[in-house]
């Protein structure tokens, strides 16, 4: 190989090595119109599986300004990860959703929630099983409560998931825990994702 054609295949390497040792944060889509700081914000609860997922789904939505993953729709107050996981507590692992509603609708938050998981398995999703991996919608007010309720109408005259029901439940939000630091923004930190897109 003569010097040229070495000193480029050179470069190019180094580039691909330089590429794939960034981390996610650094190659995350950036949000091309950033919410003003007064804008007026609404908060969903959405719980759907491994919550690492969930949030990392939402967060990457634009309109979305933050999403936290925590403990909902259980009966101890402030419950811990080893806690929920032992079936202790009757807590879903959720995620709390604050997005601006002038730039994404409560209706396109549900239809992202719907794609990015299978609400047709009772207290599962994937290898996860239990009643913490339940498909679940809290909502913070009435109006999404019907949203949400008409949206499962939609979903199953469709027939889009076959003969298989949907699992969802929709009530009014309870308490939400935040989880533990280490879970917060998991995948970005990590690198992964849940992914299911349908």
């Amino acid at each position: 190989m003569n010097r040229p054609a070495l000193a480029v295949a050179s470069l190019l390497a180094l580039v691909a090595l330089a590429c794939e040792s960034r981390s996610v944060q650094e190659v995350a889509p950036v949000d091309p119109a950033p919410t003003p700081p007064n804008a007026v914000t609404e908060t969903a609860y959405f719980a759907g599986g491994c919550f690492w997922g969930v949030e990392d789904v939402f967060a990457q939505l634009p309109g979305v300004l933050d999403a936290q993953s925590g403990y909902q729709g259980g009966s101890v107050e402030d419950p811990s990860y080893e806690e929920v996981c032992g079936k202790k507590t009757g807590h879903a692992e959720a995620v709390k959703v604050v997005f601006d509603p002038a730039r994404v609708s409560y209706r396109e938050l549900l239809d992202v929630f719907f794609k990015n998981h299978d609400p047709t398995t009772l207290d599962r999703q994937g290898p996860d099983v239990g009643s913490q991996y339940r498909s679940a919608i809290f909502a913070a007010s009435p109006q999404q409560k019907e949203q949400a309720e008409q949206w499962i109408r939609e979903l199953t005259e469709s027939r889009r998931f076959g003969a298989r029901a949907i699992t969802t439940t929709v009530e009014m939000a309870p308490p939400f825990y935040p989880a533990e630091d280490y879970h917060q923004d998991y995948h970005a930190r990590h690198g992964g994702s849940c992914r299911v897109i349908r």
